[in-house]
């Protein structure tokens, strides 16, 4: 299901003196975040547009306008972080977006079940497909995953024996 708004992280803490703020990316890559100019805070989803915007180690430093000290900076901690599907490359789908999606198999057009989880592995992400049997995709394009279709709500993949969690 597409998304209007797409949860990247959240705001852990402050940074130094001057009014930044950290943000711990939720699954993505810290320098993709500096890609955006508006950020939309909180469960209100305030946009916000960052007088700076960088990487330091694995968070992204955040200044807003208007905060210029530690304390103002820390009134935005634990909040989450979101950016706007829009302003994203269309034709990758994040992983929140594939949570729910019918899952089946590409060779037999069998339901295998609903996709629930979605893990981050060195290798690759792996999928946990919920429905008679637990299987465990890993998210490999052209190898396991033959499409995800965000309109119709359905993702085809390549199942191997072996990949249902019961099997051995």
């Amino acid at each position: 299901m597409k998304l209007d708004f797409i949860q990247v992280g959240r705001i852990v803490n402050a940074h130094g003196i001057r009014g930044e703020v950290r943000l711990l990316p939720r699954g993505f890559d810290p320098a993709f975040l500096t890609t955006f100019k508006t950020f939309y805070l909180g469960k209100e989803k305030t946009p916000v547009v960052p007088t700076a915007n960088h990487v330091h180690k694995s968070f992204v430093l955040l200044k807003f306008p208007g905060v210029d000290d530690m304390n103002a900076a820390l009134t935005y901690k634990e909040r989450p972080v979101f950016i706007r599907r829009d302003d994203a490359d269309a034709s990758v789908p994040f992983d929140e977006e594939l949570l729910g999606m019918d899952v089946k198999n590409a060779d037999t057009g069998e339901l295998l079940g609903k996709l629930t989880l979605v893990e981050d592995y060195p290798a690759s992400k792996v999928f946990t497909v919920t429905g008679e049997k637990t299987y465990l995709i890993p998210a490999v394009p052209d190898v396991f995953i033959v499409s995800a279709d965000l309109e119709s709500n359905v993702m085809e993949v390549h199942i191997l024996k072996g990949m249902a969690a019961d099997e051995n």
